[in-house]
């Protein structure tokens, strides 16, 4: 307001009320010709009037005061000594209880020409703006095709600032520094260690102070697919008037938000490619070994490297969206955990495919316990992803698989494991693997196929209400669980060996087969396993 009263056609004019208010921007101008022209003005327009539908009523001319301060409105003009003789006080009183600027025009000056030369003033300075905008988007844009990246983009930003840069992702972890040494680097650190980015308002532009290091930042937000991809953060409070710092800043996140875009696609390729190689391998697509290998290598993953597998996946996810819209925000999760957790390791490794994630970690010998920093990874994943998305992830953990092309029986011993945990309706769960013994493989087939087994196998020392049959039955078990030792027999169901020795002739007898056999003893072992099994 102070530059609009330095224009030629408001020669003469003087203010005299509210002198505190002349730093306001003037971004409209316009002319009084309606009493209530209040309703129409808009946030930082000037007005100029001769007041002469209020000559007579000081009272409307304080309320107009009042309704414009209200709107944001910049200033009042009023010429005097035509209609109106002098403000009356109680308007100026008014003015200056608001810091709310009022003009004395005087009488000979043109409002046309003031309206004029104001409004010519506005379009040359935006014009001015204007070309500023499209140079600097322009000098910008060279700058990353040409290939320096945004970290050089950040620098070249702060020195047409002159203010400190920093570029966050997403989340509100530093991505780069136009100076670190600017920067409270730990205070930076601490938004995105507290999560502070999520309570980030959805503004292009806002500021904030933090109580850690009393510092004022202004936050630009950056937009990629039509969702955040990052902030601009720069040191000190910017002023929404300042067009040309604002200019550059906008132009500065237009470019990083193209180049993010561009990077993201490259990463989602490439993403795709390694989930692809992953799930192949699993699956046995793969010709031979050495192209396994050679593939791997590609990925950082070598052949002679041990890993540990865990295989997740979202547990309390309901699907209340599309698929397409589900799908998308379980993608969204995978790729938190990848960027915020797994990208912090250069020892672990993320693959997806669904709503299925793998996360492969390397056991090297700096790590004392490999099984419980795969828990403690896990865990922090779990947490996570509770803070961020509210939902639960639960992992089945495989056994340390010896060399890279091993770890397709690890994939499947962490689904088993995952399948575990399922089973025994656990939630938010970290389920180890561990090899089944004979009595939980069997528990895991249908009873009708086991009795099946039990009765093809044992029918002819199945005759009911016999119970010699039954002594047959206690001594083939015992013979056969002592890896078929007649001495060890004996001993343990208290009889002379002779004893044993013609039960098992009778049991070889009616079986029809020779307890010798390596393939009759194993079935005979199973059926046996079996009928305690039924028992119980």
């Amino acid at each position: 307001m102070s530059q609009v009263l330095e224009v030629s056609s408001l020669q003469g004019s003087k203010v005299i009320a509210g002198e505190a208010g002349l730093g306001e921007e003037v971004l409209h101008v316009n002319m009084m010709d309606a009493p209530d022209i209040a309703q129409f003005l808009k946030p930082n327009e000037m007005l100029v009037t001769t007041a002469y539908h209020v000559r007579e009523d000081p009272e409307s001319l304080v309320k107009l005061v009042e309704n414009m301060k209200q709107q944001k409105c910049a200033a009042l003009g009023i010429k005097t000594q035509r209609f109106l003789k002098e403000v009356p006080s109680e308007v100026t009183n008014t003015g200056n209880a608001l810091d709310f600027p009022i003009i004395e025009i005087p009488i000979d000056n043109s409002l046309g020409d003031i309206v004029n030369e104001i409004l010519s003033r506005i379009l040359d300075k935006r014009t001015n703006e204007l070309r500023f905008a499209l140079e600097t988007h322009k000098q910008f844009s060279d700058h990353v095709m040409s290939g320096k990246g945004v970290d050089k983009l950040i620098k070249s930003l702060a020195s047409k600032i002159h203010r400190s840069v920093v570029l966050l992702d997403q989340y509100g972890k530093p991505i780069t520094y136009s100076n670190v040494n600017d920067f409270n680097k730990s205070s930076v650190q601490e938004l995105y260690f507290n999560d502070s980015a999520v309570h980030f308002p959805d503004e292009v532009f806002f500021t904030f102070s933090t109580t850690y290091d009393r510092e004022t930042y202004s936050a630009f937000l950056v937009n990629s697919h039509k969702k955040r991809a990052g902030f601009l953060l720069i040191l000190g409070e910017i002023q929404a008037s300042d067009h040309v710092t604002m200019l550059t800043i906008e132009q500065a996140t237009n470019v990083i938000s193209f180049e993010l875009m561009r990077e993201n696609e490259l990463k989602q390729y490439t993403k795709r490619v390694k989930n692809d190689f992953f799930f192949n391998f699993i699956e046995g697509m793969f010709t031979s070994e050495e192209e396994v290998v050679n593939r791997a290598k590609e990925f950082s993953l070598n052949q002679d490297q041990n890993y540990l597998c865990a295989t997740g996946k979202i547990e309390d996810y309901i699907y209340t969206k599309s698929y397409t819209q589900s799908q998308k925000e379980i993608d969204e999760i995978y790729e938190y955990i990848e960027d915020e957790i797994v990208g912090l390791s250069l020892s672990t490794h993320l693959f997806t495919k669904g709503d299925l994630c793998v996360l492969l970690f390397e056991v090297n010998d700096s790590i004392d316990n490999i099984r419980n920093y795969a828990e403690t990874s896990l865990e922090l994943v779990q947490k996570k992803v509770d803070q961020r998305f509210h939902r639960s992830l639960s992992f089945g953990v495989s056994n340390i698989s010896r060399g890279l092309l091993n770890v397709k029986n690890g994939f499947k011993e962490a689904q088993n494991a995952y399948q575990s945990g399922r089973l025994a309706a656990k939630s938010k769960f970290i389920q180890i693997y561990q090899a089944k013994d004979v009595n939980e493989l069997l528990r895991t087939l249908p009873k009708e196929d086991l009795l099946d087994f039990y009765y093809h196998s044992l029918e002819p020392l199945l005759r009911p209400g016999e119970d010699k049959d039954e002594v047959l039955l206690q001594t083939l078990f015992v013979f056969l669980e002592t890896h078929c030792q007649i001495s060890e027999t004996a001993k343990r169901l208290f009889v002379h060996r002779n004893t044993v020795v013609y039960r098992i002739e009778k049991c070889e007898e009616l079986l029809g087969e020779s307890l010798s056999d390596s393939e009759t003893t194993i079935q005979l072992r199973l059926a046996l396993r079996i009928k305690r099994l039924l028992e119980e």
